[in-house]
């Protein structure tokens, strides 16, 4: 590290230099303001820039600013989230609007974000630091990796978070004085384009030359993270068609992930054992992973539904689903399964 630190100034102009020539266009970078900026951090948490594109274009055009979004009910922002996956960024942004909005003026300093729902050290970092010019330098997995690799600190880390905490001084001390929301976001950029954890492409990276573990022939050995250890999940859900409507759980309001978003009954919530729901003809078998969870989620189909409906459940008309929220994988499976059963009939 030490190396890199007398370094830095050249360091800081390069990196620079090859982001404002080769940045992606993208929307919240175009005419940015506060709110663009509040609303991709979020939507980027956990999620590709490709994936967040189109929700980022459908939710600026039906919430333009913190105060529409503000006024607007939890329904309405949920179902513009719906897809997104891990809903309580909707509704933590939900809250931070109403928060900003009932403000004079909005926060300007990491420390005053972070009071915020929903708001963690480097989406503080992010935010003031691009829209305030706020001295405060931002960690996560990628930037992480960044400096692993040009310091080639070859310690492990338990988890990412650790590895966040480790490398936060390093972060801080490449941090220019001058355009820290660039230099943030020029780092974000390098790590998702070029220092990527597979294969980096180490011949079009613009710092190759401070980089250590470049020389040592081996980047992809760095940040060294302990396994993570992942645990298998077995669910069975039931597909239950009447009438042209179809049997839906609607999560209560204060489930810590899924609340008021619907998807196929469980078993259990239908009150039936296991076996007994096996029982009926296997219509799909889907996985999915969250975060260390990988789940796999059978659905069977249902002839006859009980004859008082467990509470969560409702009738949902197959040709009105777009009305309701689902989470984005049950609303690709329910949309796979009703039409092959269509096909079949």
């Amino acid at each position: 590290m030490p190396d890199l630190i007398k370094r830095r100034e050249s360091f800081q102009r390069t990196l620079l230099g090859w982001y404002r020539s080769h940045a992606r266009a993208l929307p919240w970078r175009e005419s940015p303001s506060l709110y663009k900026t509040v609303v991709s951090e979020f939507m980027l948490q956990q999620t590709q820039v490709k994936t967040v594109l189109p929700y980022f274009a459908r939710w600026l055009a039906a919430l333009p600013d913190f105060a529409a979004l503000a006024a607007a009910p939890e329904a309405r922002v949920l179902k513009l989230w719906e897809g997104l996956g891990y809903y309580s960024r909707a509704r933590n942004l939900h809250k931070l609007a109403q928060a900003v909005a009932a403000l004079s003026t909005p926060p300007q300093t990491p420390a005053a974000w972070h009071e915020l729902p929903g708001v963690g050290p480097y989406t503080a970092a992010a935010i003031t630091s691009i829209s305030f010019g706020a001295p405060a330098a931002v960690v996560d997995g990628n930037v992480v990796r960044i400096l692993a690799r040009l310091t080639a600190d070859g310690r492990e880390f338990k988890d990412g978070t650790t590895a966040v905490k480790a490398f936060t001084p390093t972060a801080d001390a490449l941090l220019p004085a001058a355009n820290p929301g660039d230099h943030n976001q020029a780092m974000m950029e390098l790590g998702a384009t070029v220092c990527l954890r597979q294969n980096p492409l180490c011949a079009l990276c613009p710092v190759a030359d401070f980089c250590a573990a470049r020389r040592t022939g081996d980047p992809e050995h760095y940040p060294r993270l302990a396994p993570k250890k992942i645990e298998q999940v077995a669910v069975t859900r039931v597909w239950c068609e009447q009438s042209g409507r179809l049997l839906l759980h609607r999560a209560d309001g204060r489930a810590r992930r899924l609340a008021h978003q619907h998807e196929l009954p469980t078993a259990e919530q239908l009150g039936l054992t296991e076996a007994a729901a096996r029982r009926g003809p296997l219509l799909a078998c889907k996985k999915r992973s969250i975060t260390r969870y990988r789940i796999t989620e059978s659905i069977h189909r249902l002839a006859t539904p009980p004859a008082t409906l467990p509470a969560g459940l409702l009738w949902a008309p197959l040709a009105k689903l777009d009305a309701y929220t689902l989470s984005g994988p049950h609303r690709r499976w329910i949309t796979e399964i009703a039409a092959d059963r269509r096909q079949r009939q």
